[in-house]
């Protein structure tokens, strides 16, 4: 079992990326708290929302925090509704799915654990439905205006030289090299296997050569080349790539097919696809979505019924 400090890391960081609905609940011990025009938030609702934002942040959040988020969800599902946009329950158990893989859980194990801390799963699938839906409305509604233009991202690295110094980025040409092991191989076998692809690495000297003798190995696959840009890998990637020289292999690594390995056979500059201009890209997107959304909820609060009990 996971211990309640990394469920609640995990869930936080899945709750931030999750394209993140109105549930049937339990007729039980439920009281009605808001009307939002006309669909009801229940205090089950709100105790639930509590105790999975008090996992997901490891902070408490006040009752009335609470009742303002489950009011703007309301709202979103129903303008989702109003547009005919629908969010299926395969789309919704989809990203769930996809938060516990991110966990290492399946969506049964993500379940169980969400209620061993005392949240219904369907408190997650309530958010994923609602943000889903909000993603999809916002972007409509404002696609011209939230274009972000290349001289405006380039503008804002050139005024910012911290930003500026990562604005290198590279376009890699990949080819990957498996050392095949069987499913249920043991230890001894898989430990043989990265002894085999570590004297490839040894003498692999380029591509040229080096794929013509990978081919003729037993047992090894030689993929067809794949191109990655800067923006497309991880930091950590990133480094090992610019570490290596072109021409060489990456440390061997062990995967549920055997044991791979990729060689870099060219690496060339990007500017387009640069790491930093990636990430003000995203941000300065992030910003525009936030305060389109921030000012049309502000607009669909003011037209909506919204009765507290």
């Amino acid at each position: 079992m996971m211990k309640r400090p990394e469920i609640a890391a995990r869930l936080a960081a899945a709750a931030m990326v999750a394209a993140v609905v109105a549930f049937p609940q339990a007729a039980s011990a439920q009281h009605v708290a808001v009307i939002v025009n006309g669909a009801p938030i229940t205090t089950y609702d709100i105790e639930q929302r509590i105790k999975f934002t008090t996992l997901a942040s490891h902070k408490t959040a006040s009752r009335q925090e609470i009742i303002q988020e489950l009011i703007d969800e309301k709202l979103k599902v129903q303008i989702a509704e109003r547009y005919k946009l629908e969010i299926t329950d395969a789309d919704v158990d989809s990203s769930f799915a996809g938060i516990g893989q991110r966990m290492h859980l399946t969506p049964q194990q993500l379940t169980a654990e969400l209620a061993r801390n005392g949240v219904d799963a369907r408190t997650l699938k309530a958010k994923i439905r609602s943000d889903m839906a909000w993603q999809q409305i916002v972007r409509g509604k404002f696609q011209s205006s939230l274009q972000i233009r290349d001289k405006d991202v380039f503008a804002k690295l050139a005024a910012n030289p911290e930003e500026k110094k990562k604005d290198t980025g590279y376009e890699y040409t990949l080819r990957p090299i498996l050392f095949i092991v069987q499913s249920g191989s043991s230890e001894a076998t898989i430990d043989g296997r990265k002894r085999e692809a570590e004297a490839l690495r040894a003498r692999f000297d380029s591509c040229t050569n080096g794929l013509a003798f990978a081919h003729a190995l037993r047992d090894v696959a030689v993929r067809d080349p794949i191109v990655k840009s800067s923006a497309d890998l991880g930091p950590e990637l990133r480094k090992i790539l610019d570490g290596i020289e072109v021409g060489k292999l990456t440390n061997p690594e062990v995967t549920p097919q055997g044991v791979q390995m990729f060689a870099l056979c060219a690496r060339k500059e990007n500017k387009l696809d640069a790491a930093g201009t990636k990430e003000v890209r995203d941000q300065m997107f992030a910003e525009q979505f936030q305060a389109k959304s921030k000012r049309y909820l502000e607009v669909l609060r003011k037209s909506a019924m919204i009765e507290v009990k």
